[in-house]
């Protein structure tokens, strides 16, 4: 049976009560309390507060603060009145339990009715980010498709003006032998009148200049015979010297790698109101990424996570998302998508050897972040012996030493 507490206090206003429930050294996290208009509760075991109030109040704007060893609760009264008592002490045991019982039954549908609407504002924040994105998408479409009218017209219009040139140039040419033909038949008709000596070289000239067009023409390459190419594609070779080759584990994560690329989700309930690049994992990444580079964490956490879930062996997608989770803080979820990450870059070798450094950081930054500093120096440790050369990782794994050790002031933690 709960010890009921009495040594409590209360003040009051034409328009408040405060109530002030002396916690006796319970913590703050084992207090329940439950508030409707008529009834309210402070439970923390083994002590019990329980009121059944003189007046109704509004159970809406009713507040509750708890620390320094109590608890201060402040209800709005309905009536601006002063009460003459706090509580009712006439109700029989019957009237007790019946208010008892009204009291639960009404927080719970509160707390069903706050369930309901965050379920709703999760929805609606999910299909906002969706449509958001798919708005971009649009924007940068047509604005692609924009440039491709205007570099088409831009063609179109210098294609018809070479055209025009090209005919302008042909009817020049043509006048120009007309012209010509025009004047020796001029020279040959003074020949009649005893010009025969200088219509015989204009003739000449004539018969030079057609030989040496034949002769040009007759210079010109005869055109190139049809014939196959063969193309041999060399072996793969990869840059790592002989005696310290991995062939194997780099044949086997460029497998991975492949099979990766085909291993969509298709039962994914969201397919349904996906179209055309939407549905890609690829896309989906790289919206990701933009929404990142802009601010926009939240985002790129919900592209990141439909990424996943239509293709869940991508370790990008994970490492990325731990970054996203480290901005907000989002501690817990960061080590779990580090290691996630670094769960899918195996074997390791040098092709992964970049991504396997940042989901080391990440998840080192996680801990520490957390204070536990031991581990996060482990992560550190690793990404250093993949870049021994890294000046950044060398000062860092040295700063969380110097905490370990006591030498150095902690971070303080936002």
């Amino acid at each position: 049976m709960p010890l009921l507490v009495t040594d409590y206090s209360w003040t009051q206003t034409d328009s408040v009560v405060y109530i002030s429930v002396p916690l006796k050294g319970c913590k703050a996290e084992k207090v329940d309390i439950l508030s409707t208009d008529e009834y309210l509760k402070v439970h923390f075991s083994p002590h019990l507060f329980e009121a059944f109030l003189f007046e109704p109040v509004d159970d809406v704007r009713s507040t509750a603060k708890v620390g320094n060893g109590v608890a201060v609760i402040s209800l709005p009264k309905k009536t601006n009145k002063i009460w003459e008592h706090l509580m009712i002490t006439t109700y029989d045991k019957v009237i007790q339990k019946k208010i008892r019982e009204k009291a639960v039954l009404k927080y719970q549908e509160k707390l069903s009715l706050e369930s309901v609407s965050k379920a709703e504002k999760q929805h609606a924040e999910k299909k906002y980010a969706l449509e958001t994105m798919m708005k971009l998408e649009k924007e940068e479409r047509d604005s692609i498709q924009k440039m491709k009218e205007t570099e088409r017209e831009k063609t179109t219009s210098e294609l018809a003006a070479w055209q025009l040139r090209q005919k302008e140039e042909a009817q020049l040419e043509h006048q120009s032998q007309r012209d010509s033909q025009n004047k020796v038949k001029v020279m040959t008709d003074k020949q009649d009148n005893g010009c025969l000596g200088r219509g015989k070289v204009i003739l000449d000239q004539t018969a030079t200049s057609e030989a040496k067009s034949k002769k040009k023409q007759a210079d010109l390459p005869a055109p190139r015979l049809a014939a196959s190419i063969k193309v041999t594609f060399t072996p793969r070779v990869f840059s790592t010297a002989l005696r310290e080759s991995r062939v194997p584990e780099e044949e086997e994560w460029l497998k991975k790698q492949a099979e990766a690329r085909y291993a969509v989700n298709a039962d994914v309930k969201e397919l349904k109101d996906l179209k055309g690049n939407e549905k890609n994992p690829d896309w989906l990444k790289d919206k990701g990424d933009k929404c990142f580079v802009t601010g926009d964490y939240l985002g790129a956490v919900h592209a990141y996570n439909l990424a996943i879930r239509l293709n869940r062996k991508i370790p990008a997608l994970y490492s990325n998302r731990a970054a996203c989770q480290l901005k907000l803080r989002n501690l817990h979820k960061a080590i779990e998508d580090s290691s996630q990450a670094l769960d899918l870059l195996t074997p390791p070798v040098a092709a992964n050897a970049a991504a396997r450094v940042r989901a080391h950081v990440r998840r080192g930054s996680a801990f520490c972040q957390l204070q536990l500093y031991a581990e996060g120096l482990q992560d550190y440790q690793a990404a250093l012996k993949i870049d021994p050369h890294n000046e950044v990782l060398q000062a860092d794994t040295q700063r969380i030493r110097d905490i370990i050790q006591g030498t150095a002031v902690q971070p303080e933690t936002q």
